[in-house]
């Protein structure tokens, strides 16, 4: 684990953030000044076509190893808002199976190493996004976030995550701007919650809700079944409480996602499917008449009941709308750092 760690700080650029000149975008760390991109994201949104001159005659490549709506749509939306020129690859989808470790004998169904395409991907274009989710096959591939650490290393381009395997740092981006426009109080309550779902998923989103909440002026509590925590390098300080029913007590935002174990030996496992902690009004009922949010996809009646999420507390749709205005803002900061 402590090797893991190590590798990780090795390969994240604390140091450069974005707003001083940095040339990647993985985590809250590479915003610089957090209230400061708030402000820019805000300013942005409302004239969205302002910087339009800085992307033109500029191309935006987004890679995808796995599906993607919002994603997909909001970054390329971005893009295009700056002046950019947008092309999309979908790896597993007309484009040639890539190998990611090295060492390989290429004798299998994947013809062509990532190594080399990544610089001929970046011959195309000025900056790269990336997609590429965890494996749950090591542990230690996919928290060194390898795939994306390899475009940073070898294309010589910016490039930001579009959900790597660790961390979703656009999502949880858009999250905090959405807090930020509908809190109705200086330092509100925030509750992220497990919820139960039929599939293993990572624990990227979380990760990165946890890694923005924690920098952000916000009273932020953890609640999970025993089993499912988070690394505790995005978890730092953050209250864990185990009672789910306690920790929404008096919450302003409850944010739900599932996420499959970490800790070992049941890495990347289903521990549980109690669907007492799907999120229903008998647990909003005790909060501070609360704010419901979710990255979507969300699985009904699993993660959250109808009732919830059709209520007029539930701003899933514009905390989606707000992924155009993170992913402008860390754009724009890469242009501006070219």
């Amino acid at each position: 684990m402590k090797n893991i760690e190590e590798n990780k700080l090795n390969n994240t650029n604390f140091n450069s953030p974005l707003g001083v000149g940095g040339k990647s975008f993985t985590n809250v760390k590479d915003l610089g000044n957090l209230q400061e991109a708030i402000k820019e994201a805000l300013e942005i949104k409302k004239n969205r076509f302002a910087y339009k001159h800085i992307g033109e005659n500029k191309t935006l490549l987004m890679v995808f190893f796995n599906s993607s709506l919002r994603t997909r749509l909001s970054t390329q939306k971005a893009g295009m808002n700056l002046g950019m020129n947008t092309m999309v690859l979908d790896v597993n989808a007309g484009a040639w199976k890539l190998e990611t470790e090295r060492g390989v004998i290429m004798d299998g169904d994947k013809p062509e190493h990532i190594l080399e395409a990544i610089p001929v991907m970046a011959s195309y274009c000025d900056i790269i996004g990336v997609r590429a989710f965890a494996q749950f096959e090591s542990k230690e591939f996919d928290y060194q976030e390898t795939i994306i650490n390899q475009f940073i290393k070898y294309s010589g381009k910016p490039v930001f995550s579009m959900e790597g395997a660790t961390s979703h740092p656009l999502q949880a981006f858009a999250d905090l701007i959405t807090i930020e426009e509908f809190k109705d109080k200086p330092r509100p309550k925030v509750v992220l919650t497990w919820a139960p779902h039929p599939r293993a998923l990572p624990q990227a989103v979380p990760n990165s809700f946890a890694d923005f909440m924690n920098e952000a002026d916000v009273d932020f509590v953890i609640t999970h079944p025993e089993g499912y925590e988070l690394a505790p390098e995005f978890v730092r300080g953050a209250r864990v409480e185990y009672d789910q029913m306690k920790a929404f007590e008096g919450a302003d935002f409850v944010y739900a996602k599932n996420w499959a174990a970490y800790q070992d030996p049941n890495y990347g496992k289903i521990l549980s499917k109690d669907m007492n902690w799907t999120v229903s009004s008998r647990q909003m009922a005790v909060t501070n008449d609360a704010r419901f949010m979710h990255c979507l996809p969300v699985r009904r009646n699993m993660i959250v009941t109808d009732e919830v999420i059709e209520g007029p507390r539930s701003i899933v749709i514009p905390e989606a709308a707000n992924r155009e205005i993170s992913a402008q803002v860390v754009i724009k900061r890469l242009l501006e750092s070219i």
